[in-house]
C-alpha cells in the first residue's frame, strides 16, 4: 500500500469521539485511521522513555559518580535531570490528548511545546555536566 492510497475498510475507526463509548477520543476518532492513533501513542510512550531515562541519570550522577563534583554541584546536575523528566512526564498526556482530539476533528495539529522544552533543558544539563567536567 502506498501513502497515497486509501485504507482498506477495516483500518478506519468509525465510533462517535464525543460518546464516550466505543473508546472515543481515546480510540482516535470518527473516520481517524488507527495507524495515526497508535502512532501518537507510540509518541507518548517515547516522552515517557525519556522522562524515565532523565530520571535514571539523574539517579546515577547523584550516587554513582562522586568524584564528578562536590555534594551541590552534583545533586543540582541531579534535581535538574529530574526536574526536567518531570516537567516532560506531566506534559506528555495533556499533549497526547490534544492530538487525538485535533485528529478526531480533523484539525491541524497543536504546536508542540515539549520539543523546546526538551531540547533547552539537554542544552543546560550539557553545559553544567561539561562545566563539571573540566573544573573537576
Amino acid at each position: 500500500m502506498t501513502t497515497q492510497d486509501p485504507p482498506p475498510e477495516g483500518d478506519v475507526y468509525d465510533g462517535d469521539p464525543d460518546s464516550g463509548d466505543a473508546g472515543g477520543e481515546h480510540a482516535g476518532g470518527a473516520g481517524t485511521d488507527y495507524r495515526f492513533t497508535l502512532a501518537n501513542e507510540r509518541t507518548f510512550l517515547a516522552w515517557l522513555r525519556t522522562a524515565l531515562g532523565l530520571v535514571a541519570g539523574g539517579v546515577a550522577i547523584q550516587q554513582l559518580v562522586p568524584g564528578l563534583a562536590s555534594d551541590g554541584p552534583r545533586t543540582l546536575l541531579a534535581a535538574l535531570c529530574v526536574g526536567l523528566a518531570l516537567v516532560i512526564a506531566a506534559a506528555a498526556y495533556p499533549r497526547w490528548r490534544a492530538v487525538q482530539r485535533a485528529m478526531a476533528r480533523g484539525d491541524p495539529l497543536p504546536r508542540n511545546v515539549l520539543l523546546a522544552t526538551l531540547g533547552g533543558g539537554i542544552v543546560v544539563l550539557t553545559a553544567l555536566a561539561l562545566v563539571l567536567v573540566v573544573v573537576a
